[in-house]
C-alpha cells in the first residue's frame, strides 16, 4: 500500500510540474502591432512636436510606453489567473475610486476640456484605461459566479448592467461619450456569451438607445461632429475639417501607398495624427495594403482570443474563458471604431487604436490586458496537457491524441492450471456432464 501511495504522489507532482505555452499567434500579432505603433508614430509625429521638442520627441516618449508595457505585459503573464479572480470584487470598487480620483484636487487635471487625467507626481494617466481592465476582469469573475442564473433569472443579468451604468454615468460626467458606448458595448456582449438570451437584452437596450441619443442631440459639440460625419466636405474648414483630411491622406495612400515618411497630410494638416487619426496616416504611406496588413493583425489577434476562450468554456474554465472573451471584445470594438472614424463611417470619437496609437495610458493598459490573455493561453495549455498525461497520451504528445488502448487484463493463474486444462477439454459446456452421466447409466442397465 505504501508503494501505491508513493506511486500516486509521484505522479501528482509530475503533473504539477507540467508547464504550458503561451499561444504563438496571439504573440505574433501582439508584437507585429507594437511594431507597426513604434514606426507609424515615428513617422506620424515627425511635425507634431512643437517649436520646444524636437521630430522626435513623441517617438522618444512612445518607446518608452512601450517598454513599460512590455514590464506590465511579462507582469500579468506570470500572474495565476485564481489569484486575479480573487481579487475581482476589489478591482470593480478600484474602477468607482479611480473614476472618483478625477474630481480631487491637485490629482485631477483637465485636458482639452475634458476631465479626465489623474496626476500623481509628475506621471499621469487616463482613468478609463485602467477601468476598461479592472472592469472586465470583474466582470468575466461574476459570468463564471452566476452562470446558470444569468440564463435564467432577470436580477443576474441586471446586475452587471446596472454596474455598467454606474460606470457610464461617472464617465459621461467627464465627459468620455465614447468610452461610454464602448463599455456598454463590452458588456451586452459578454452577457450573450455568458448564456443570458438576446430576447432579454431587448429591453435594457430600448431603454438605453434612446437616452444615449439624447445625450447626443442636446450636446451642441457631440450633434456638429454627427453632421459633420455625415458630410464633411460641408464645412471642410470647420467641424468637418479632421475627416476631410484623413479622407484626402486616404485617398492619396491608393494601392501601395506614398512611401513611409512620405505623408504630406502629417505635415500640420491633419490635427491628432499620432494618436486618433494615425490610422490616415498609415493609410496614406503604405496603401490599401498597409490598411489590408492591419487589419489583418486585428482579426488574427482577436479572432485568437475568441477561440481560445471558446476552448477554455469546453474545458470548463470558465472565468478564463470570459476574461478572453471580454479582452478579445474590447480590442476589436475598440479598434473598429477607431478605424471607422478615421474612413468616414462613424463620428468622431477619441478612441485610440490598441497598441499602434500614442499614448501611455493606452498602451500601458493594453499591455497589462494582452498579458493576461497570454496567462490564459499558458494555463490553458498547461491544463490541456496534464489531461492528456492522466489518458496515458504523453507529455511530448499533441494535445487531442487519442488515450493508448488499453491493454487486456492478463488471464488469471490457476495452481493446478493442468487440471483446469485438461477438465476445459472434457468438460467444454454445462450440457457435456449431463451426457456423459446418461450414457455411465445406459450401459449399466445393459449390464
Amino acid at each position: 500500500m505504501s508503494t501505491i501511495a508513493t506511486d500516486s504522489v509521484r505522479q501528482a507532482t509530475r503533473h504539477d510540474d507540467i508547464g504550458g505555452r503561451y499561444d504563438p499567434w496571439l504573440m505574433a500579432a501582439m508584437v507585429a502591432l507594437g511594431c507597426l505603433g513604434v514606426v507609424m508614430v515615428g513617422s506620424a509625429a515627425i511635425a507634431g512636436g512643437g517649436q520646444n521638442a524636437g521630430p522626435w520627441y513623441f517617438l522618444t516618449r512612445h518607446a518608452v510606453f512601450m517598454s513599460g508595457g512590455l514590464v506590465m505585459a511579462l507582469l500579468t503573464m506570470r500572474l495565476e489567473l485564481k489569484t486575479v479572480e480573487k481579487y475581482s470584487q476589489w478591482l470593480l470598487l478600484g474602477c468607482f475610486v479611480v473614476l472618483a480620483m478625477v474630481w480631487l484636487p491637485f490629482v485631477g487635471k483637465t485636458v482639452n476640456g475634458a476631465r479626465r487625467w489623474i496626476y500623481l507626481g509628475p506621471a499621469g494617466f487616463q482613468a478609463v484605461e485602467m477601468v476598461k481592465v479592472f472592469y472586465i476582469v470583474w466582470l468575466a469573475s461574476y459570468l463564471k459566479r452566476y452562470n446558470e442564473e444569468v440564463a435564467v433569472k432577470w436580477y443576474a443579468m441586471l446586475k452587471p448592467a446596472g454596474v455598467a451604468v454606474a460606470l457610464v454615468c461617472m464617465l459621461l460626467l467627464q465627459p468620455d461619450f465614447g468610452s461610454s458606448v464602448l463599455l456598454l458595448g463590452i458588456t451586452a456582449c459578454m452577457l450573450v456569451l455568458g448564456g443570458a438570451p438576446i430576447k432579454r437584452l431587448i429591453l435594457p437596450v430600448l431603454v438605453l438607445v434612446p437616452a444615449l441619443v439624447a445625450l447626443v442631440y442636446f450636446e451642441p459639440y457631440r450633434m456638429r461632429r454627427v453632421t459633420s460625419f455625415m458630410d464633411p466636405w460641408q464645412d471642410q474648414l470647420g467641424a468637418g475639417y479632421q475627416l476631410s483630411n484623413a479622407l484626402m491622406a486616404i485617398g492619396r495612400g491608393e494601392w501601395w501607398g506614398v512611401g513611409l515618411g512620405a505623408s504630406v497630410q502629417k505635415l500640420s494638416y491633419l490635427p491628432e495624427a499620432h494618436t486618433d487619426f494615425i490610422f490616415s496616416v498609415t493609410a496614406e504611406e503604405l496603401g490599401l495594403a498597409g490598411v489590408c496588413a492591419v487589419v489583418g493583425l486585428y482579426v488574427l489577434l482577436a479572432g485568437r482570443a475568441f477561440w481560445l476562450g471558446l476552448k477554455c468554456i469546453e474545458m470548463k474554465r470558465h472565468f478564463s474563458g470570459y476574461l478572453a472573451f471580454g479582452i478579445a471584445l474590447w480590442m476589436s470594438l475598440q479598434s473598429l471604431v477607431s478605424m471607422g472614424v478615421n474612413l468616414g463611417v462613424l463620428p468622431t470619437k477619441g478612441l485610440t487604436l490598441p497598441l499602434v496609437s500614442y499614448g501611455g495610458s493606452s498602451v500601458l493598459m493594453t499591455c497589462a490586458a494582452l498579458g493576461l490573455l497570454l496567462r490564459v493561453s499558458y494555463e490553458y495549455d498547461r491544463a490541456a496537457r496534464q489531461v492528456a498525461i492522466r489518458r496515458g497520451v504523453g507529455a511530448g504528445a499533441a494535445v487531442g491524441t487519442p488515450p493508448m488502448a488499453a491493454q487486456p487484463p492478463a488471464p488469471m493463474q490457476d495452481s493446478n492450471h493442468a487440471s483446469a486444462r485438461a477438465r476445459q477439454r472434457v468438460e467444454p459446456g454445462f450440457a457435456k456432464p449431463a451426457l456423459e452421466s446418461a450414457a455411465l447409466a445406459a450401459l449399466r442397465r445393459s449390464r
